[in-house]
């Protein structure tokens, strides 16, 4: 089935929220727990499957809800829809600092390839699914594992990303990036891993010991601040279960460091 058309609005800098704006009847697919706020008249459902394929049975619609489960998403979509006369709003929001991409699936061939965690929402007729990475070393050093979405259809698509984004179009080239700062890529990307470097490298390098390779024709979107990233920071820097914060740059919390205190 042909997409929804709808307009729409990047609001904010580094904590965005996407404002899609519904004509009467249209309806808007969402990640549970990421709507922000809507106007009167837009009513929500819990489904299990994009609506792209109207006439699936019950046994299609248990292998979308087993495909989700691999993810790691939630086993429902949200289903936004205008039942009002007149356009009105619905506002989404990513769940960590960094930016919302609006991805066009008709200017890059119908399909993008992306991380388990980017999808956003879209726009009723697209297709999510999953598809399995055919080489055995990116599957288990991978920062994206066997497991990457697929979103498919001729519509608007919207991915959140960590930090600032960068935008690559190849043509023939070779990419070499961390794991985790891949958010996806069009269908003409092809995605292996190979050695960071030396032993040495590997190891001492801080790299991690595997980088992602990209090579073909198309466009590939980097994050600069992936969420394993960020909570691993967050993590390392949190006080001790039932300890209490002197501040990290006061003379006290260093001593209490020194002495054990924290």
């Amino acid at each position: 089935m042909r997409s929804d058309k709808v307009d729409y609005e990047i609001i904010g800098d580094d904590l965005q929220i996407v404002e899609i704006e519904l004509d009467p009847t249209e309806t808007i697919i969402a990640e549970a727990g990421s709507m922000n706020y809507m106007e009167e008249d837009i009513s929500f459902e819990a489904k299990m499957g994009d609506g792209s394929n109207p006439g699936a049975g019950i046994m299609d619609s248990l292998l979308n809800v087993g495909k989700r489960v691999l993810t790691g998403e939630s086993l429902f979509i949200t289903h936004f829809t205008n039942k009002g006369s007149q356009k009105r709003k619905v506002a989404f929001a990513a769940p960590y600092p960094g930016k919302i991409i609006p991805i066009d699936l008709n200017q890059i061939g119908g399909r993008f390839i992306c991380q388990k965690d980017a999808f956003l929402c879209a726009v009723y007729g697209t297709k999510l699914s999953i598809t399995l990475n055919k080489r055995i070393g990116a599957g288990f050093f991978g920062g994206e594992g066997f497991i990457l979405q697929k979103l498919e259809g001729d519509g608007l698509a919207f991915v959140q990303a960590g930090g600032t984004i960068i935008k690559k179009e190849l043509r023939g080239e070779t990419l070499r990036v961390d794991t985790g700062c891949i958010v996806g890529f069009s269908e003409g990307i092809q995605y292996d891993i190979q050695r960071s470097g030396s032993l040495k490298s590997m190891v001492f390098g801080g790299e991690g010991l595997f980088l992602a390779t990209l090579r073909g024709v198309g466009t590939v979107y980097l994050q600069s601040l992936p969420f394993s990233r960020l909570a691993d920071r967050i993590i390392a820097h949190a006080p001790s279960m039932g300890g209490s914060s002197k501040g990290e740059g006061s003379v006290l919390g260093k001593l209490g460091d020194i002495f054990g205190d924290r």
